[in-house]
């Protein structure tokens, strides 16, 4: 079969051999039986001229293909390759790269909710509200550091907690 595919302005053609054919027609979802072998041929071309063929399309991919690694030419003709940019695009983590942001915009989170939860409530409540619900301690931790019992930190806590969504609506607890 020869497949023509559209390169910008113009069209190439591909010779695809039988196999190539067959995994064509797969990969493209296309259904028919009984259909004769240029029957077959000329749906997939025809389906391949609606979806890859587009002159949108091409337009897209014209300026989208050099968006991978940067080659510059340095002055003594050494060639000189740009990877930051195209590791960063292809990350699947992003956050490596604003690492220290994150942590700047987390720590004044942080010191941000400690202040309004000071502010909100008696002294007392508030160091056992940021020590469990933003430090992560559990209510038998904080009981042991303050020297209490854990049955009384849970009652506070679920006190607490309930004063907390009458002030703070719309935050999670």
């Amino acid at each position: 079969m020869k497949l023509k595919i559209r390169y910008e302005n113009e069209y190439q053609t591909i010779v695809l051999g039988e196999k190539d054919t067959e995994a064509m027609w797969v990969s493209l979802s296309l259904e028919g039986e009984g259909l004769s072998q240029e029957e077959r041929e000329q749906l997939i071309q025809d389906t391949f001229e609606e979806r890859f063929n587009r002159p949108d399309y091409n337009s897209w991919h014209k300026h989208d293909r050099h968006s991978g690694v940067a080659r510059m030419k340095g002055k003594d003709g050494s060639v000189e390759v740009n990877t930051e940019e195209a590791i960063m695009d292809r990350a699947a983590d992003k956050s490596v790269f604003t690492r220290t942001l994150d942590e700047v915009d987390n720590r004044m989170s942080y010191e941000y909710w400690c202040g309004r939860i000071r502010e909100a409530f008696p002294a007392d409540t508030a160091e056992m509200l940021i020590a469990i619900a933003l430090d992560g301690m559990t209510a038998e931790e904080y009981a042991a550091v303050i020297g209490d019992k854990p049955n009384n930190v849970s009652h506070r806590y679920c006190r607490a907690i309930r004063k907390c969504k009458e002030i703070f609506p719309r935050t999670s607890f």
